[in-house]
């Protein structure tokens, strides 16, 4: 007899809250971008706003892909207005709330977009978001997403597993890890100008993680083409991790055999390591990771080893014992 076992984290489709209504805001935006301009946008900003806006995505045909039942939720899905509005974009600003960062990551225009393939891979290459996209099958995923911040949300995202990627783009056996680049573009992204942070944003994953079940690179959220402040028109998701390791915007994509440092192990390596597995028991220097505060409704709960994809990854890190795992 075959006894099909759920996953620990998995419960019914039914259990997840319908998607939120698609976000509004920048509908009213037209009126105030000669304000914008006039308050000192780089030249030819003010045509900006057009290019970024989801609706004139070329793959928006796509949309929404079909859920797939395997990955579901045990807590209702974060509403869009909220997730949408409650970012950690340092390439549009610091302040995540109020707005500030899905409104200036607006102006980003969306195409062209090309992504750079490269390093130990059979042929090296730069290849347009589209015809990546268009290469692929998009599905659905529910995933929880936790930040290092010990906040949390549940999103439902768009895309197709990494792994996927990875056999396409044809590594060579010399690759041992991935790494992944955003774009760096100071004239629409103001945070690229603040020195303190060495542009672009890298990060990177194992190949053992690259091409585990649960690594995927998202196009978009709540059934249609992500917005930009998601980090459109590329990011990827780890849900396992801590978010700051789920890079926004990929423009380049390196198969390399040294470990990649990412940004934020740059700037403080004490704090923010290679690893970023979430774990309750190992807190950051500055605060506990016992619990996390849902985003959606406010409340906290207790932190999940693993985010709660143990089953799937736990096995990723056997023999590891020597590395910081969970910093």
């Amino acid at each position: 007899m075959l006894i099909r076992r759920r996953p620990s984290w998995a419960l019914p489709e039914s259990a997840a809250t319908p998607e939120s209504v698609y976000l509004s805001r920048r509908h009213l935006l037209g009126a105030g971008i000669g304000l914008l301009a006039a308050a000192g946008l780089p030249h030819g900003a003010e045509a900006a706003p057009a290019a970024g806006d989801p609706a004139t995505d070329p793959t928006r045909d796509l949309y929404p892909a079909k859920r797939n039942p395997a990955y579901t939720l045990d807590h209702p899905i974060t509403p869009e207005e909220v997730s949408g509005n409650y970012n950690n974009f340092y390439e549009f600003g610091s302040d995540r709330r109020n707005y500030q960062v899905a409104d200036i990551a607006e102006r980003m225009p969306r195409r062209p977009w090309t992504v750079k393939i490269d390093g130990l891979v059979e042929k090296p290459r730069e290849v347009g978001i589209d015809d990546i996209i268009r290469a692929m099958t998009l599905e659905e995923r529910l995933y929880r997403h936790r930040c290092v911040e010990a906040w949390s949300m549940a999103v439902p995202w768009t895309g197709f597993p990494l792994k996927n990627f990875v056999a396409w783009a044809k590594p060579l056996s010399g690759a041992k890890y991935v790494r992944f680049e955003t774009f760096v573009n100071p004239s629409v992204a103001p945070g690229q100008n603040r020195f303190i942070y060495p542009w672009p944003y890298v990060d990177g994953l194992t190949m053992a993680e690259a091409t585990n079940e649960l690594a995927f690179l998202v196009t978009g959220v709540y059934g249609k083409p992500a917005p930009n402040q998601y980090g459109a028109p590329l990011r990827l998701a780890v849900p396992w991790k801590y978010g700051f390791k789920s890079v926004k915007s990929i423009v380049r994509v390196s198969f390399v055999e040294e470990r990649p440092v990412g940004l934020w192990e740059q700037v403080q390596g004490r704090e923010y390591g290679f690893w970023a597995n979430v774990n309750p028991a190992v807190s950051h220097p500055r605060w506990s990771q016992a619990s996390e505060r849902d985003i959606g409704t406010g409340e906290r709960r207790p932190t999940l080893i693993y985010n709660g994809y143990g089953e799937q990854v736990a096995g990723l890190y056997a023999g590891l014992s020597g590395e910081k795992l969970f910093m």
